[in-house]
């Protein structure tokens, strides 16, 4: 067991600024939007903070359709899957038990045991839809 990190005030700003946005965020955006106001925060310890945030489950992290990994704070608690729009970056978290299922089905009939998936599902928002 490893032991857990030590909140530094760069894990700090990295997870107070991740907690003030609602949509997915890239790791040069976030270092952008910390250094813009004022921290001296280096591009490598935001990368670093957010991937033991993701790890920890205290952030999601998904990967967008052009390959880029984006982060968020992480809302709720257990497994669960996003709807993200495809043009505003609005998320919902989902908790989806018909995949659950599937995935379980699917890997049994197939051999496997102890199956983990990640789902995310892109799309246009109702708003972005109109």
């Amino acid at each position: 067991m490893t032991a857990p990190k030590r909140n530094t005030w760069q894990r700090e700003a990295v997870r107070d600024a991740l907690s003030k946005r609602d949509d997915f965020v890239s790791a040069q955006s976030l270092h952008a939007s910390l250094r813009d106001g004022g921290s001296p925060i280096g591009l490598a310890t935001v990368y670093r903070a957010l991937a033991s945030l993701a790890v920890e489950g205290e952030a999601d992290s998904l990967q967008s359709p052009e390959g880029e990994a984006l982060y968020r704070a992480c809302t709720m608690s257990g497994h669960h899957h996003h709807l993200i729009c495809r043009n505003c970056g609005l998320t919902v978290e989902i908790s989806a038990d018909p995949v659950e299922e599937w995935a379980q089905q699917v890997a049994s009939a197939n051999g496997f045991t102890e199956p983990q998936h990640v789902v995310d599902v892109f799309g246009l928002c109702a708003s972005c839809s109109r």
